[in-house]
């Protein structure tokens, strides 16, 4: 087997047995269980609190539990928060691109989510999945969705339909942007988003060995206030994330990209998220692909032992932002 095939088998085995743990531990981490047209959901946060464990297991659920995620201490004068999301993988490739990434716009005509985790390999249809041979079938498949309401039957059978497996062999977490345990696995992106936004310039991703990123954790919005809670999770990685990569490359190459990864090489950066949001009617596919970035990005080249480092922590808009 490839070593690549391995990994996303891997992504699919762990993210099933995470996520089986995850619903015998419901209770313990303030989750509530369901059943929709036989599919297993854990619901972390929309009928229920959830909490911050919850949010580390959806967190490497969508990694396809191919990283160390944890909560750990930073400086409140910097980062606006005193506590950050610290994020290690040594698979970035499958774990950030082919699980972590929410490239799936999973809409029904009566319901709407973002889907993230290793089902996006079993579904196989973006582009860039298919570009990096990151796709993977499976005969049962975990994902998560960023929403503020239960998917319905509809959902489920369309998600299903499209993975190729059964409803039964379908098993989705879920929680909004509002919820403790959805900002912290939206706070867990950072190294997803400086590696995505390599990919669009066009660097071969495929070099990027390994990889670590620290983003502040903002303080959840009020329930129901979705703008507010994606304009915090969103300037917490355009302004407060720092990611490193260890790559095996051509300095050149390296040296054509470097500055361009931060969020700073947007003409959208410096305001909060939010305003930026409702500036382009609240339509993420409006907004310019760039600004979608850790905040400071550091690279070591295992080649020539060279370090770039690029962008500027915002602590301004973090404030304003979290407060």
């Amino acid at each position: 087997m490839h070593p690549l095939d391995s990994k996303k088998t891997t992504a699919h085995d762990a993210a099933n047995g995470l996520f089986k743990n995850a619903l015998r531990d419901a209770t313990e981490i303030r989750c509530h269980t369901h059943k929709i047209a036989d599919a297993s959901i854990l619901d972390a946060g929309i009928d229920t609190n959830g909490s911050l464990a919850a949010g580390l297991i959806l967190a490497r659920l969508c990694m396809g539990d191919l990283a160390e995620i944890q909560i750990t201490a930073c400086d409140n004068d910097t980062y606006a928060s005193s506590n950050a999301v610290f994020v290690r993988t040594d698979d970035p490739l499958v774990a950030c691109l082919g699980c972590q990434y929410a490239g799936w716009p999973i809409q029904t005509n009566d319901f709407f989510a973002m889907g993230s985790g290793p089902m996006r390999m079993a579904r196989g249809r973006e582009e860039t999945l298919v570009m990096l041979n990151l796709t993977q079938a499976a005969s049962s498949v975990v994902g998560v969705l960023e929403s503020d309401k239960l998917p319905t039957r509809s959902a489920v059978e369309t998600i299903a339909e499209q993975c190729g497996v059964s409803t039964s062999n379908l098993h989705l977490a879920i929680a909004p942007s509002t919820s403790i345990a959805g900002s912290v696995q939206v706070v867990a992106r950072s190294i997803e988003t400086a590696i995505h936004k390599l990919h669009e310039l066009k660097f071969d991703v495929t070099q990027i060995v390994s990889a670590t990123g620290h983003a502040p954790l903002p303080p959840p919005a009020k329930p129901g206030d979705t703008t507010t809670g994606i304009g915090r999770t969103n300037d917490a990685m355009l302004y407060g994330a720092t990611v490193t990569l260890w790559i095996d490359a051509d300095d050149g190459a390296i040296d054509g990209v470097a500055s361009k990864v931060p969020s700073e090489s947007s003409p959208d950066h410096g305001r909060p998220f939010a305003d930026v949001f409702k500036e382009y009617d609240y339509d993420f596919y409006k907004v310019d692909p760039m600004l979608f970035s850790p905040a400071v990005v550091v690279i070591h080249n295992l080649r020539s032992g060279k370090t770039w480092r690029t962008g500027r922590l915002k602590t301004d808009v973090l404030i304003q932002s979290f407060t």
